[in-house]
């Protein structure tokens, strides 16, 4: 194993493994490490967290007191917004010192006596890790299904609880993904996942009767189709299952009061066209981009719903991408409207659509710098449509919109103990690219900052999949303390991401993902150029296909960076995609491409992280992985680390912290996530010599 005491970072031992592909000759001396029951990985992983810890002690206290900050800016007892569903009111709430929500509801109106329906914190109690999944109630309000992950492998345990009696169902059923409850209070639908951690099939289960008998009602059996998205409608009319692949969708649907029909497909899949569908009377509501790059919502007849048949409700525009966030579109249909959240030049609108005669107008936002989402509504004949609202500076903010008068109700401001909204200040700027397209970048600083070479900088980027969120101008209350240090946040919308429209996605994936690591390099020039501040005050953060991000602007320009936090990151990207028996491999194959095509092998080998690790200096680096990680393995970070360290020519620290018990997400407790910003914060401070 070589040095593993504490004040020495470990020496990983080589065991080289050749490979020949397309003529290619390639050697992987770390290939072993993907042996998860082997020994010798575990004393390796055990010598990597020992170093880490011995490297941060020094840190301790100051990440008690990044802790005890991030803590002191949550209200600790909070609750949510209340939902009507049928004669009751949901809603949860929080309670001081406890990690996890608490799920209740009132009978008729919100002064009547609290029932509390879950409690995470006594799930959790007896747990290691507990994550809530679903959390469906049943139409008639009698039964709660809800899905527990208790070892971060993202497989839920589907639990369904009485709500009448307060005892949970014998019956448990395992590997679960999603579930959606039929009209007659009994029938509950529920998705399952296969060896490669893909959602492929759904189950019928009556309520009482043994799981080994529920009937299979799907079955997704092409592996490019990696995503299913099971769910009642908003009209309680029907039960539909989407199938996806990266570029392709397919909707089943079955009658909600007829459960044991056979489903039905809206429209055979057609390679490239992606589409969602809702139901309003007699027609199918569909948001697809079938000629329509930015999307185009259409309406269709239920009895036939082929394209031919087919007329616009919202045309295709070509300076307007309508927000489609994995796995769904921000798209919601009420009996009389249309709401489509919607993006015009990187910026955030809510369009509302009159299903009467197709009128539309925008809704009113209190800033043009914002993020806006839907926050989920199950009354189909309401006029009143609810979201939530936040920008880099303003916390999150609930607010009623009422379509038929147009009237803006703020429900609930949701309070930052301690935060003066005042002090912060929020712009956009755009970078230029090599190819000389503009690239936005949001940029967070306290009030009357300077411009100095001298400013400490966090730079963040995600890059891929379209995702809306990854640069989006939210609020995000951990960074204020970065903020009140001193630090420019900046959050760089790179393509690969949603940040500008689909087009923005399409120009930054496949044989154009190169786009996403230069753009993101031209950011942090940009910043240096106009005097935000120099390469020795950059850190730069991102986290699974940003973690990609991450070791690839590494690789090209670790001059330009001074500490890198990536999190863990999809970097042994040839490899894990050769592998397409590995979980949710054969999906991304229309992301990142296939390898085991000549050119997009060729393509891989000019970014992939690990096949690019050269003798040179690198930054001060972060890495972090979980053992249970099914979205990127373990052993990606983990080889990284040993290839980095063999061959990196400089002193700087750089540290692997590999999490035995969690898998890919932050921790679900909301303190322990809190504890993990504190650690990755506490690195970057300390790395940029910032002591308080």
């Amino acid at each position: 194993m070589g040095i593993t005491s504490l004040s020495s970072p470990p020496t990983a031992k080589k065991i080289p493994k050749e490979f020949l592909l397309h003529g290619d000759r390639r050697v992987d001396d770390y290939f072993w490490m993907k042996d998860k029951s082997s020994p010798d990985v575990l004393e390796y992983i055990r010598a990597e967290n020992a170093y880490t810890e011995s490297v941060m002690r020094h840190t301790a206290t100051l990440q008690k007191k990044l802790f005890r900050e991030m803590k002191g800016r949550l209200k600790e007892e909070d609750s949510t917004v209340p939902e009507k569903l049928g004669d009751y009111y949901y809603y949860s709430r929080t309670e001081n010192g406890k990690e996890h929500p608490i799920y209740c509801r009132k009978h008729g109106d919100l002064d009547a006596a609290e029932e509390v329906i879950l409690d995470v914190n006594e799930v959790a109690k007896d747990l290691e890790f507990c994550s809530l999944g679903y959390f469906k109630v049943s139409p008639d309000n009698r039964h709660l299904a809800y899905l527990i992950d208790d070892d971060g492998s993202e497989r839920h345990t589907l639990f369904v609880k009485n709500l009448s009696t307060g005892t949970v169902l014998k019956e448990r059923i395992e590997n679960t993904a999603k579930v959606a409850w039929a009209n007659d209070g009994r029938t509950l639908f529920y998705s399952v996942l296969d060896d490669e951690f893909r959602a492929y099939k759904v189950f019928s289960h009556v309520l009482g009767t043994d799981p080994k008998e529920d009937v299979e009602v799907f079955h997704e059996r092409d592996h490019m189709f990696y995503y299913l998205v099971l769910r009642r409608t908003k009209s309680g009319r029907f039960i539909t299952i989407t199938v996806e692949s990266a570029t392709t969708s397919e909707v089943h649907y079955v009658s909600a009061d007829r459960p044991t029909d056979e489903f039905r497909i809206i429209r055979p899949r057609e390679h490239g066209v992606t589409y969602f569908a809702m139901d309003r009377e007699d027609k199918w509501i569909i948001v697809t981009n079938e000629d329509a790059v930015n999307w185009k919502v259409v309406e269709a007849s239920m009895s036939n719903p082929s394209p031919r048949n087919r007329k616009d409700i919202v045309a295709h525009r070509e300076d307007v991408s309508i927000d489609v966030s994995d796995p769904n579109p921000w798209v919601e249909v009420f009996r009389d409207y249309l709401v489509l959240f919607e993006r015009k030049n990187g910026l955030s609108g809510i369009r509302v659509v009159s299903l009467h005669d197709l009128s539309s107008h925008l809704i009113p936002l209190p800033q043009e710098l914002c993020f806006v989402m839907p926050v989920e509504s199950n009354d189909f004949d309401s006029t009143r449509m609810r979201f939530s609202y936040s920008t880099p500076v303003t916390p999150e903010t609930i607010y009623d919109y009422d379509m038929k008068s147009r009237r803006l109700e703020l429900r609930k401001a949701f309070e930052v103990p301690g935060y003066e909204p005042g002090k912060y200040s929020a712009q956009r700027i755009f970078a230029e690219a090599k190819d000389g397209t503009e690239i936005p970048i949001v940029l967070v600083h306290k009030k009357g900052l300077p411009k100095s070479r001298k400013t400490p900088c966090f730079l963040y980027g995600y890059g891929a999949y379209g995702d809306l969120e990854g640069a989006a101008p939210m609020f995000d209350q951990v960074r204020i303390s970065l903020l009140d240090r001193g630090f420019v946040c900046a959050y760089a919308g790179i393509r690969g991401g949603g940040d500008m429209g689909e087009r923005w996605h399409h120009e930054g994936r496949m044989l154009n993902k190169v786009n996403t690591f230069t753009d993101f390099i031209a950011c942090a020039e940009h910043l240096v150029k106009h005097g935000y501040t120099s390469p020795s005050r950059i850190a730069i953060n991102g986290r699974s296909a940003g973690g990609l991000l991450m070791g690839a602007v590494t690789n090209m320009r670790p001059d330009l960076f001074h500490v890198v936090v990536a999190e863990v990151p999809f970097v042994d990207a040839i490899n894990s995609m050769l592998d397409d028996k590995m979980p949710l491999t054969a999906g991304e194959f229309e992301e990142w491409g296939n390898p085991k095509v000549k050119d997009f092998y060729d393509y891989y080998k000019t970014y992939s992280p690990y096949d690019n690790v050269e003798r040179k200096d690198y930054p001060y680096m972060l890495i972090t992985g979980g053992f249970n990680d099914t979205r990127v393995q373990y052993f990606e970070p983990l080889k990284w680390t040993a290839k980095l360290r063999e061959l990196r020519t400089d002193e700087n620290t750089m540290i692997l912290r590999m999490d035995m018990v969690h898998g890919h997400s932050y921790l679900p407790g909301r303190y322990d996530s809190l504890r993990e910003y504190a650690f990755i914060y506490a690195f970057i401070l300390d790395k940029l010599g910032i002591k308080n």
